[in-house]
């Protein structure tokens, strides 16, 4: 038997001489075949397959000696050899996990490639993935598993909410489909088939007996900027970032409209904008002095921060559970109370549902206009509002409304 082939002992491979410094020796197991143990000058031992698959010589590290013992050398040897009688090539298996995406590379990808170039906006999938997902950034995707994502499913849940937990794995789903279809990735989704929590619809809006106290605490509002927004996000019933980012430029206040050039679904609105809406318009207008209607101190230039002044408006005026977006719930609900049909208020808050889109898309902006008109006055009304056309909306003691 060759010196350097033999039954490959503990005992055999520790009493092994190192080559010289810079070189590497080889020896074969004769109980396992191809099986092979390289030292190098410095004593390093390790276990390789090594062997022609598809014609071309194979080198698969299997592990380090005497971490890796003999035994499960040879049990990996052996997996190693029955796949390749498969016709399958471990070291290209090997290879590919090594250029495998990782999920932080995946996620940038997918904002890329996905979200920007559908025009979507990258606010809250990047919050999302922020939030939950950073820790797994540097993993390999075949490294996450299933059990992983239902467990943090329900830790979100526990600390949070069902609907958050729903929407993080909504978001690592989508993500995956995505690295399927691009051929980043093979194996099945981990995101896929995790039950999801029930999620309770939001149907807070502003009631009757609140449209008043609504209306004194801004009456009370020592920011003009934070006022006027939040009277525009009741008589648009706009999304806060559209609202936020609304531009000179987009406001035609000959035909009373405001172009939303691009919105949650990624399309252009028109906006019908209401003779309440126009004149606190018409007010800041004479006062710009940048693109923006709301201008802000950020890098966007435009007003992006108000938690602190919401929380202050809604406890002077005693209300509680309200949010910014309800105010453009409030829009539709003051709409349908006054006679509105559902794709009238549909086609007012842009919403693109499949089963009306047909009929938005026939709606000319009269109706619209009309409703929003009449919801307009009837909140005005409530609110205790007496002259809502000619530009003074809100009026307090020592604060003047006028705009």
């Amino acid at each position: 038997m060759s010196e350097r082939r033999f039954n490959f002992t503990r005992t055999r491979i520790d009493h092994l001489v190192p080559p010289e410094k810079g070189k590497r020796q080889y020896y074969y197991d004769a109980g396992m075949p191809h099986l092979a143990l390289c030292i190098t000058g410095k004593g390093t031992r390790s276990f390789y397959l090594y062997r022609k698959v598809d014609g071309r010589p194979e080198r698969i590290f299997i592990g380090r000696f005497p971490g890796t013992t003999v035994d499960q050398a040879r049990n990996a040897a052996e997996q190693y050899n029955g796949q390749i009688a498969a016709s399958e090539n471990p070291q290209a298996a090997k290879r590919a996990a090594r250029t495998e995406l990782t999920l932080e590379e995946l996620f940038q990808k997918y904002l890329k490639q996905h979200i920007r170039a559908r025009g979507m906006q990258t606010k809250n999938p990047e919050s999302y993935y922020r939030r939950y997902f950073v820790p797994w950034g540097p993993r390999k995707l075949s490294r996450i598993k299933r059990t992983e994502v239902q467990n943090l499913h329900a830790e979100i849940a526990a600390k949070r909410s069902g609907a958050s937990a729903n929407k993080a794995t909504a978001l690592l789903r989508a993500m995956f489909n995505r690295a399927l279809y691009w051929g980043d990735f093979e194996g099945e989704n981990p995101g896929a088939h995790i039950d999801r929590f029930p999620e309770r619809s939001r149907d807070r809006f502003l009631h009757p007996d609140e449209m008043p106290r609504f209306f004194q605490a801004l009456a009370y509002e020592s920011n003009p900027t934070f006022r006027d927004f939040v009277l525009l996000a009741l008589l648009t019933g706009a999304r806060r970032g559209n609202l936020q980012a609304m531009r000179w430029a987009d406001i035609n206040r000959e035909r009373a409209t405001w172009r939303i050039p691009k919105t949650k679904s990624g399309e252009p609105h028109t906006v019908p904008l209401a003779p309440e809406a126009l004149a606190i318009l018409k007010l800041r207008a004479e006062e710009a002095q940048t693109e923006w209607v709301f201008p802000g101190t950020g890098k966007t230039g435009h007003l992006t921060e108000m938690r602190r002044a919401w929380k202050s408006l809604l406890q002077r005026a005693e209300i509680e559970d309200l949010r910014i977006h309800d105010l453009r719930r409030t829009l539709g609900s003051w709409q349908a109370a006054t006679g509105a049909s559902l794709p009238i208020i549909g086609k007012t808050l842009a919403h693109k549902n499949v089963s009306t889109t047909a009929i938005y898309a026939r709606l000319s902006l009269d109706p619209v206009r009309k409703a929003v008109n009449t919801a307009a006055r009837a909140m005005f009304a409530a609110g205790g509002v007496a002259d809502t056309g000619s530009g003074e909306l809100i009026q307090g003691d020592g604060h003047e409304g006028k705009h």
